[in-house]
C-alpha cells in the first residue's frame, strides 16, 4: 500500500508499533533527553505558496487506491482514503509538523495541558469558541465524552479497531462551559495528545448503532475546511466541497475530489489529464520528468527524480486487514512494499530495460499531457525492515540472527532504492522513530555494523560448520506449507516466546563470542558445541549442524508491483551467501502474503514496512511485544510477526506511556529501540520513497512527508506566478 496521506495512528489503529545482554545505558540510549535534535533526512516537497498568490477557486483531482470502505477512521476497514476524508472534514486537536511531531491545531484548540497529575492526570482542553459542526451545533464537551465512551473499550456494543489511551481515561466532563472539556486518566497517558484526532460529532459516537454503521458511507455533521458531498462506489469517487461554515482561513478550491485509480493505471490517467495529484512509481515519474523537462519548465521540472523507467519503487501494500490498509492482511499497518502493481517486472537497478504493460513508453499525445506534470519528491514516515522469524529454528537461535544481521550492508541497500531516486540514502537507525522525531536515534550499535568475519563466528559458535554432513531430508506432504495462525514460539512447546530477559549477558553489545548459561532462546540442539555435525553426506560450502544446511526460507509477493522488494531481497541473498548462509526463495501472490505467511509466520525471512508515529510508547508497543500464551493454546502475538520479544522492552514501553515527563519518555523509548536492535529480530533498512506526480501550478500539495496536508492551502497559482523550486532541486 501506499502511505499517501495515512497518519501512523490510522494505520496501527488496532494497538495501532530482548534482550541479548545488560547493555551499557550509554550504549542503549544513544543520546540524552533530547539534547541533540535530529532533521528529517529529506524535507517535504510541496511547492509551499503564499495563499495570496493562490487562485480562488477549481477542483483538485487527487488519485487514491480505492473508494473508502467506511468514513469512520476507528473502525478496523478503515483504510488511506478514510485517513484523507477525516484530514480534510473533521478535527483534529493535534496534527504532526514537518518534523513529525504533534503540534496543537489553533482552529480547533485555544489551549490543552496538563493542569494536575496527583492524585490524577488531568487534562483540559480549551475549544475554539468559532469551532462549529456543518449543522450549526458548536463543537463541545459532549462530542467528547461521546467519543471516550464509545472508544473506551466498556461497550462491546461498539466494534471498534482500537482503544489505545482511551482506555486509560477515568472521566469526560464539561468544564466552565462547554467550550472547556476536562479529562481525568485512571492511568497517567504520556501520549494524551493523540486523542480525539478525529473527533466525531456525538451523533455518531453516541449510539453503538451510530458508530457501526451512521458513518460508513455518510458524515451527517462535519467540522473542515471541507464538508463531504458525496461518495459515489460505482464511479470511483469521493466529492469535498468547501464548508460555508468553516471558521478558519477559506480553502482555496471549490472542491476535491478523490478519484480511485489503481497504481498500473496512474500514467494513463496522467497522460490524458483525469488526475491532478498521484503518488506513482519511479519508471513512471522518469518519464513524466523527462515530458516536463524536455518541454523546458519552470524550476519544479529539476526535482524529478534521476531514476530512469527502470527504477522500480515501493509503493503499493501486500494485502491488509488492518485500519489505514488499503487491501486485505492480518497486519494493521504492516506493508508489503512494492512498485506499482503494472511495472510489468521490471528490474529496480539502473540499465534495466522497462518494457510492456501499461508502463511501456506513451506515445507522442501521452508525452505532451505528461509536460504539464512535476515529480515531487520526499520520504514516507514509513520504513521498510528485514524480518527475521525467531519462532523457529535456526532462526530462533539469537547468534543466527545476528550473524544474518551483521552480514548486512545496509548502506548499500538503502542506496540500491533510494539513489536512483536522488534521495538521500541514509539507512534507519531506529525501530520507533524516523529522523526529525523527538524520540529518534540511532541505536543500531547495539547490534553492530556490517563484519562478515563476526558473522562467520557467530555461525561457527552456533554450531554451524563448513562442508558439514547433511542428511537427505525426505518431502512430507503438506511441508512447506502454511502454519497455523498466530503459530508456536520457541522454548516450552511454544508456550514462551523467544527472548528472555537481559539478566545474565555481557554489557559489550559486539562481544558474542561466548553464550551465558540459562540463556533459554533456542529449541533443543540449537546450541550444540562448536564444530558438531551430524552423520550424512558432505555438502561442499554448506554450512551444516546435526546434519541439516543452514537455507533460511525467504518469503517474497509474487506481483509484478513488488519488484523493489525482490530487488533488496536479491542482494541481501548474496550478503548472506558470503557468511555461508543460503536462501531459498518463495514467491507467494500478493494477496496471501500477509494473511497466509507473515501474520501465521510461515517464513524466515521477509521484507515489509511499518509506519512510525509520532507516539510510538502507544503505537509501537504491540509490534514489539514479547508475545503470550493464548486461552486456546495458540500464541498471541499481536503484531510482533517476528515472535522475538522481551520483559524487559515491555516495561520500557509501560514506563514510557505512564511518564509525563516528555524527555525521559524519549529516553526510554531509545532504550527500548536499542534492545530491540539487540535481539537482531528486526532490521530496518531504508526510509520509503514518496514520489507524487502534480500539476506544474498546483500548490501547497505533493509528497508531504511528515506533515499533515494542510487542505484549506491547497490550490492553483494565478496566472503568471512561478511555482517554488523544489528542496531537492
Amino acid at each position: 500500500m501506499s502511505h499517501d496521506d495515512v497518519g501512523p495512528r490510522t494505520v496501527m489503529r488496532s494497538v495501532a508499533f530482548l534482550a541479548a545482554g545488560a547493555l551499557a545505558v550509554s550504549v542503549l540510549v544513544g543520546c540524552s533527553a533530547d539534547e541533540d535534535r535530529s532533521k528529517p533526512v529529506a524535507a517535504q516537497d510541496i511547492a509551499p505558496a503564499a495563499r495570496t498568490v493562490v487562485a480562488d477557486g477549481g477542483t483538485l483531482r487527487w488519485a487514491v487506491d480505492a473508494v473508502p470502505r467506511t468514513l469512520n477512521a476507528f473502525q478496523a476497514d478503515a483504510d488511506a482514503s478514510t485517513t484523507r476524508v477525516a484530514g480534510a472534514v473533521l478535527p483534529a486537536m493535534f496534527r504532526l509538523d514537518a518534523n513529525g511531531r504533534p503540534e496543537r491545531n489553533p482552529d480547533y484548540l485555544e489551549s490543552a495541558k496538563v493542569v494536575s497529575t496527583e492524585p490524577r492526570q488531568v487534562v483540559v482542553y480549551r475549544l475554539n469558541q468559532q469551532a462549529v459542526w456543518s449543522d450549526g451545533r458548536e463543537i463541545g464537551a459532549d462530542d467528547f465524552a461521546a467519543q471516550w465512551r464509545a472508544l473506551s473499550g466498556r461497550d462491546s456494543a461498539y466494534w471498534t479497531a482500537r482503544n489505545a489511551g482511551y482506555d486509560r481515561i477515568e472521566n469526560v466532563e464539561r468544564g466552565a462551559n462547554n467550550l472547556e472539556v476536562k479529562v481525568t486518566f485512571g492511568k497517567p497517558y504520556a501520549d494524551w495528545r493523540s486523542l480525539f484526532s478525529p473527533l466525531y460529532p456525538k451523533d455518531v459516537m453516541g449510539t453503538a448503532n451510530g458508530f457501526n454503521d451512521g458513518a460508513r458511507a455518510a458524515l451527517k455533521a462535519t467540522a473542515g475546511p471541507f464538508t463531504l458531498q458525496g461518495v459515489d462506489a460505482k464511479k470511483g469517487e469521493v466529492t469535498l466541497g468547501r464548508n460555508p461554515r468553516w471558521w478558519g482561513r477559506p480553502a482555496k478550491l471549490d472542491r476535491i475530489v478523490l478519484v480511485a485509480v489503481p497504481r498500473d493505471k496512474r500514467a494513463a490517467a496522467i497522460a490524458a489529464g483525469s488526475v491532478d495529484m498521484a503518488e506513482i512509481d519511479p519508471q513512471d515519474a522518469g518519464r513524466i520528468a523527462t515530458a516536463a523537462k524536455n518541454k523546458g519548465s519552470a524550476a519544479p521540472q529539476d526535482s524529478s527524480p534521476a531514476a530512469t523507467p527502470q527504477s522500480a519503487s515501493p509503493g503499493a501494500t501486500a494485502q491488509s486487514a488492518s485500519p489505514g490498509a488499503t487491501a486485505e492482511s492480518a497486519s494493521p499497518g504492516a506493508t508489503a512494499e512494492s512498485a506499482s502493481p503494472g511495472a510489468t517486472g521490471q528490474s529496480a537497478l539502473p540499465g534495466a530495460t522497462a518494457s510492456g504493460g501499461p508502463s511501456a513508453a506513451p506515445g507522442a499525445a501521452a508525452r505532451k499531457a505528461q509536460s504539464e506534470y512535476v515529480i515531487r519528491k520526499s520520504l514516507e514516515p514509513a520504513f521498510t525492515q528485514l524480518a527475521l522469524n525467531g519462532s523457529r529454528a535456526p532462526l530462533s537461535d539469537e547468534r543466527v540472527r545476528r550473524a544474518v544481521a551483521r552480514a548486512l550492508n545496509r548502506e548499500e541497500l538503502a542506496g540500491l532504492v533510494l539513489t536512483p531516486l536522488r534521495l538521500p540514502a541514509v539507512p534507519v537507525g531506529s525501530h520507533l522513530a524516523l529522523s526529525g522525531q523527538e524520540a529518534y536515534a540511532d541505536n543500531s550499535g547495539a547490534l553492530g555494523d556490517q563484519d562478515t568475519g563476526q558473522a562467520k563466528e557467530l555461525l561457527s559458535e552456533a554450531g554451524w560448520v563448513p562442508g558439514g554432513p547433511v542428511k537427505e531430508e525426505k518431502k512430507t506432504a503438506g511441508s512447506g506449507g502454511k502454519k497455523a495462525a498466530g503459530g508456536k514460539g520457541a522454548g516450552d512447546d511454544g508456550k514462551n516466546p523467544v527472548g528472555e530477559d537481559d539478566k545474565g549477558y555481557r554489557k559489550d553489545p559486539g562481544d558474542h563470542s561466548k553464550m551465558q548459561p540459562g540463556h533459554k532462546a533456542g529449541v533443543p540442539g540449537a546450541y550444540a558445541p562448536k564444530g558438531t555435525a551430524a552423520p550424512g553426506g558432505n555438502v561442499k560450502g554448506a554450512l551444516a549442524k546435526d546434519g541439516k544446511a543452514l537455507v533460511l526460507r525467504f518469503v517474497l509477493p509474487s506481483g509484478p508491483g513488488s519488484q523493489t522488494l525482490r530487488t533488496v531481497a536479491d542482494r541481501i541473498t548474496r550478503m548472506l551467501e558470503k557468511v555461508g548462509i543460503r536462501t531459498e526463495i518463495v514467491k507467494v501472490s500478493d494477496e496471501s502474503y500477509f494473511k497466509d505467511h507473515i501474520a501465521s509466520g510461515d517464513y524466515d525471512l521477509a521484507l515489509y514496512s511499518w509506519p512510525v508515529s509520532a507516539f510510538p510508547a502507544t503505537d509501537a508497543r504491540p509490534i514489539y511485544a514479547k508475545p503470550v500464551p493464548a486461552s486456546d493454546g495458540t500464541l498471541s502475538v499481536e503484531q510482533n510477526y517476528t515472535r522475538v520479544g522481551t520483559d524487559q522492552v515491555d516495561q520500557l514501553f509501560d514506563q514510557a506511556i505512564a511518564t509525563l515527563n516528555e524527555s525521559e519518555e524519549h529516553a526510554l523509548m531509545r532504550k527500548a529501540d536499542a534492545r530491540i536492535w539487540a535481539t537482531a529480530s528486526s532490521i530496518p533498512l531504508y526510509q520509503r520513497p514518496q514520489l507524487t506526480a502534480v500539476r506544474a501550478d498546483l500548490a501547497n500539495a505533493g509528497s508531504f512527508g511528515f506533515q499533515a496536508p494542510v487542505y484549506e492551502d491547497m490550490g492553483f497559482l494565478k496566472k503568471g506566478v512561478r511555482p517554488s523550486a523544489s528542496p531537492s532541486s
